[in-house]
């Protein structure tokens, strides 16, 4: 079996309890098909670059998986028939990361005031010549 991470974005006026079930629909369709879930991680509500069907906003959700490809076209056909769902993206990978990914840890950096301000500051190099 193949690795892949599945992304959606969900329209920005549903309840985290609605996005929580879509993801919940996502893994159903690949544990029926002999697939296996291996990690769900909620996003939160993110701006978008640009507008989607009217939505300036939409909930985020990444989910890694293990399974044969034909899963992933039925999950993809599930997810496009889905009208809260405005866009989604698998992708095969060689392997999945462990631990939080890139844009849970993004969240924690802030929080423990690590920023990217912070450590550009700290190094004193700002990457451009002549000084």
């Amino acid at each position: 079996m193949a690795l892949y991470e599945h992304v959606f974005l969900a329209r920005q006026d549903l309840a985290q309890a609605q996005v929580d079930a879509l993801a919940e629909a996502a893994t159903k369709i690949v544990e029926d098909n002999k697939g296996k879930v291996l990690k769900t991680e909620t996003w939160g509500l993110r701006s978008l670059a640009y507008r989607i069907a009217k939505n300036r906003k939409a909930h985020y959700v990444m989910i890694e998986i293990d399974a044969p490809a034909g899963v992933v076209a039925e999950l993809e056909r599930q997810t496009q028939i889905n009208e809260d769902v405005i866009r989604y993206m698998t992708v095969k990978v060689d392997e999945l990361e462990q631990g939080p990914t890139v844009m849970m840890r993004k969240g924690q950096d802030r929080e423990r005031g690590r920023g990217r301000r912070d450590r550009d500051d700290a190094g004193g190099n700002t990457g451009f010549g002549g000084e």
